[in-house]
């Protein structure tokens, strides 16, 4: 299997293959719209307008699956997106990413490449953990997404290369698009 043998939904609920990423380093981020990290999606915006000429894209998979932060369907998500940050990238329809009814590439996601541990002695990572522990224990468990704002690096080649826990600092995840982009040329 690849990411290329995946199937998407896009916020209007046409059906994309992931096929059509071929060629392009991926950064793929389930995301939510009242989550502490929504700010993010100013930081990812960023990234997209820096890195899209380069055969860089973003896709966001909103996800309600952690404290019910996201409680639109996916094309609301888009407009709240476009509205609010002034996204451009593609916003796909609502998705699980854990457990039963997970979707197909998010479980092939997790489990191609390892997690990082939360850290309980930086401060927004032992709040974080507490906050899991209380509302979604379960999340915790094996190669689980742990919450919103999870980011997964795709290769131009398709190989799921990295994947950044909600957070992992916005200049680590440049460095990583760029080493990408940069082993791309050398091909």
């Amino acid at each position: 299997m690849s990411i290329y043998n995946y199937l998407v939904r896009k916020s209007n609920g046409e059906i994309l293959s992931m096929e059509t990423y071929r060629g392009k380093t991926i950064l793929i981020v389930n995301t939510a719209s009242q989550c502490q990290f929504t700010y993010q999606f100013d930081e990812l915006q960023k990234l997209y307008d820096r890195y899209k000429e380069r055969n860089f894209v973003i896709l966001g998979f909103p996800c309600d699956q952690f404290g019910n932060q996201n409680p639109e369907n996916g094309a609301d998500s888009l407009t709240f997106c476009q509205r609010n940050y002034g996204v451009t990238f593609p916003v796909f329809d609502l998705v699980y990413v854990n457990g039963v009814g997970s979707d197909p590439l998010f479980s092939y996601l997790k489990h191609e490449v390892s997690f990082r541990n939360l850290d309980e002695t930086v401060m927004t990572e032992k709040l974080l953990l507490m906050k899991i522990k209380s509302e979604n224990p379960e999340h915790l468990q094996g190669r689980n997404i742990k919450w919103n704002f999870t980011k997964f690096l795709i290769s131009s080649d398709g190989e799921v290369v990295k994947r950044f826990e909600p957070t992992d600092s916005r200049l680590d995840i440049e460095e990583a698009i760029e080493q990408s982009l940069a082993e791309k040329v050398l091909i």
